[in-house]
């Protein structure tokens, strides 16, 4: 194990669809494994760099593209059929299959950005998580952002969204700066959830019919920034009201308290944020 460069992978889900992530293994021996579970429309380079902080701790690290975003679409985003609840159901388990089978013998955890840990309840293998270190994760309910973000959400949400996928048949959120084209049934779910309460909730008995956030057991913690809009304190609070027995601990950062410009629900994994990955590193030590 004394070649730490990152090895590109193919993943094979459980419906057979292929989808990309790219491996990092440390030199050192391994202390655990870690699955990197990335926002919505977020590609798997954007979470390199702090992939490969972790390895150099150590860790065995997974990072992967959910179906219809960037290595893992296949044709053209209009014809991808890939929703928000297949990300859950079927992306995330075989990613993390995948990690279990390269790096064996070991804990595991999942790192999770927005979407990433919202949707660990959907998988069925979620309990064999050792622990769980969210960051911006969040219902995202746009009623509970302050008002200048929340018009600005309602407008993405409910005006951009369904007019891209009616002129184009996918959500242009690039020409937003909002990540990666969306498969309309992506932006569709995502646009429904954030309207609600308790995010991934809004689909219990509808399109969801079986899940795992009653029951998951596992110890998490949930770290958002002061100036975060989007995954602010009660929101934060909205998407944990789901799980009934995860034990979790909560934490806000604030940008200057880091000497950083800002956080956001983004720069957590920047490079020049790196004083953060502190947080999520001393997380896995204890765990």
């Amino acid at each position: 194990m004394s070649n730490m460069s990152p090895i590109d992978i193919k993943i094979t889900c459980a419906d057979k669809l292929l989808i990309a992530a790219t491996s990092f293994t440390p030199t050192q021996v391994i202390k655990g494994a870690v699955l990197v579970a990335p926002a919505t429309g977020i590609k798997r380079q954007f979470y390199a760099s702090f992939a490969a902080h972790l390895a150099k701790h150590g860790y065995g690290v997974m990072t992967f593209d959910n179906r219809g975003i960037g290595g893992s679409l296949i044709g053209t985003v209009k014809n991808c059929n890939a929703s928000l609840q297949c990300w859950g159901e079927q992306d995330l388990p075989a990613a993390f299959e995948q990690l279990k089978q390269a790096f064996p013998n070991t804990r595991y955890h999942l790192i999770g950005h927005s979407a990433g840990g919202q949707l660990v309840g959907l998988m069925p293998n979620a309990s064999e998580l050792s622990s769980i270190f969210n960051y911006g994760c969040s219902s995202g309910s746009m009623k509970n952002m302050p008002l200048p973000h929340q018009l600005k959400a309602r407008f993405f949400m409910n005006f951009f969204i369904p007019m891209s996928n009616a002129l184009f048949g996918y959500t242009k959120s690039h020409w937003l700066d909002m990540g990666e084209p969306l498969p309309k049934n992506v932006a569709k779910q995502w646009q429904t959830w954030c309207n609600g309460s308790g995010y991934v909730k809004v689909a219990f008995g509808k399109t969801i019919h079986k899940h795992f956030y009653n029951e998951l057991e596992t110890p998490s913690m949930w770290v958002n920034a002061a100036d975060d809009y989007i995954a602010n304190d009660k929101n934060t609070d909205d998407m944990l009201s789901i799980f009934k027995k995860l034990p979790f601990n909560k934490l806000t950062i604030s940008a200057k308290d880091h000497d950083l410009d800002e956080i956001g629900h983004m720069k957590f994994f920047s490079r020049k944020s790196k004083i953060l990955w502190e947080y999520p590193l001393n997380w896995l030590a204890e765990h």
